[in-house]
């Protein structure tokens, strides 16, 4: 079966860079960036992208390119035993993208609540009434009906890009996605930083606080943010490289992809935090006490903010959940997009009937995170399968490569047709920064979760989603490495090279 592949080099770094810009790039950065030494952070932030986020890069995008399959398939072709690990970061996207799906359908409805600025005056009573939250993420609480046609929407819009394919599909919609995500961006710099306190909201952001420096949990948050936010470690940037012609220059555009990702943090946490720090200002209270990352960001704190603007109120609330929604489809359709790979690769099945395959399942179980229990269970989920299930499964990753395989080799394939070559530091940076760093954020993670819980939950529910999510993984993990695949589908010399 002949593999799909990208139009142009351009769609394929579209498509790279919008998996890369997500949700996170909005409402994580700015604020882990602030409650961590401000401008100060830049720094361990910067050596983090130097030795672990571009270094990761280059290695998932050769490991794609050369081994033309998706993270299972690839990697059962440097070594059959490493399989399963491909498997798992599979299972750790399915597991993302069901829940990462949900916030866009909030997102989706927001976008219709910001043309009367439908939250009110309390926008998180509005919020929580909004989701019908439940006291408990074993409290279902039943579907809510208001969720299920922007639901709906959602699921029609990505099932649409993801039946199209590779270049008819996700190549044109990044191409259409990215230029408005932009657009909605800017717009809102320039509003932001025109208001009178915006000053205050980019101090904070910005000011460095250098004692921070010495702070081993800054580091870590460094680390956390570029890793989790470059889309790596969980499948999806070698399923998108097996889609290249061998001769494409991945040592350039891991650069490119890297740049224009941490590029577009940057100007969000500038959108951001001057809006913030006119809200502030027109409150008389000092940033921090306005300021949030996450979900409550997004729905609770900058609704808040847009209802403290003076003029322009829609338009942001429209520029700001649009580009949340263009961040976030994006996204989406590459973490489905990165299980459905590895279907298709290693069972030998049309691209149509694997993207069924993967969305039925994943359709009938995202429903879970419209009801009542929606956002608790998502709260947990998402703590688990990031914090230990992506963070843990690029430790193994750059273990299994790094120290049971020839990483000079992998070099080699890198710099063959790239403009420029990366030297010894790249394979330094990933046998011992980036192993040092996960090995640590790993067990402290899976320590405190161990120990403390996590979030107040009771211990009921974090067993059930949190612990249990990742066992979840793990099991259909196993019996997928098991099951029987399409004859020779580890053998590379059974894959017709595309130039």
């Amino acid at each position: 079966m002949e593999r799909q592949s990208w139009n142009t080099k351009l769609g394929f770094l579209l498509a790279a860079i919008g998996s890369a810009v997500g949700l996170g790039n909005i409402w994580r950065f700015p604020y882990t960036a602030a409650t961590n030494g401000g401008g100060a952070f830049l720094v361990p932030y910067f050596f983090a992208i130097i030795t672990a986020g571009i270094p990761i890069l280059i290695l998932e995008y050769t490991i794609g390119k050369t081994y033309r399959g998706g993270a299972p398939v690839a990697l059962a072709r440097i070594n059959k035993k490493f399989e399963w690990l491909g498997w798992f970061q599979v299972m750790v996207a399915f597991i993302i993208a069901v829940y990462y799906l949900a916030i866009i359908v909030w997102v989706v409805s927001y976008i219709g609540y910001s043309f009367g600025l439908a939250w009110g005056t309390d926008p998180t009573s509005f919020f929580l009434e909004y989701l019908g939250v439940t006291s408990s993420a074993l409290e279902l609480g039943g579907v809510q009906l208001n969720l299920v046609g922007p639901f709906i929407i959602v699921w029609a819009i990505t099932a649409f890009i993801l039946y199209r394919g590779i270049s008819g599909g996700i190549e044109i919609a990044c191409k259409i996605c990215l230029p408005i995500l932009l657009v909605f961006t800017i717009v809102l710099v320039i509003r932001g930083i025109t208001l009178p306190g915006a000053i205050d909201g980019l101090n904070y952001l910005f000011t460095p606080n250098w004692e921070a420096i010495t702070d081993s949990s800054v580091w870590t948050a460094a680390y956390g943010q570029v890793f989790f936010s470059l889309s790596i470690a969980f499948a999806i940037m070698i399923s998108y490289s097996s889609y290249l012609p061998k001769k494409t220059d991945v040592v350039n555009s891991a650069f490119i992809t890297a740049t224009a990702n941490h590029g577009f943090e940057l100007l969000a946490g500038i959108a951001v935090f001057s809006v913030l720090g006119y809200m502030a200002y027109a409150q008389g209270v000092p940033v921090d006490e306005v300021s949030a990352g996450g979900v409550g960001l997004a729905f609770m704190v900058f609704p808040a903010a847009i209802n403290t603007l003076p003029a322009f109120k829609s338009l942001i609330g429209i520029c700001f959940f649009g580009a949340l929604f263009t961040a976030g489809i994006t996204s989406l359709i590459s973490i489905l997009q990165a299980v459905i790979t590895g279907i298709s690769d290693k069972f030998d099945v049309p691209h149509k009937k694997s993207t069924t395959i993967v969305l039925v399942p994943a359709f009938v179980i995202s429903i879970l995170f419209i009801t009542g229990a929606g956002l608790n269970i998502l709260d947990i989920v998402d703590a688990f399968i990031n914090n230990v299930g992506v963070a843990g499964a690029g430790l193994i990753e750059v273990i299994l490569i790094g120290w049971f395989f020839n990483l000079e080799k992998i070099r080699e394939e890198a710099n063959q047709f790239s403009n420029f070559s990366v030297g010894k530091w790249w394979i330094y940076s990933l046998k011992i920064v980036t192993v040092v760093v996960l090995g640590v954020m790993v067990i402290s993670n899976t320590i405190t979760f161990i120990r403390e819980g996590y979030g107040g939950y009771s211990s009921t529910d974090v067993t059930i989603f949190g612990w249990g999510s990742l066992i979840v993984a793990l099991v259909i993990m196993a019996i997928l490495k098991n099951m029987k695949g399409k004859e020779g589908y580890s053998d590379l010399s059974n894959i017709k090279e595309v130039e």
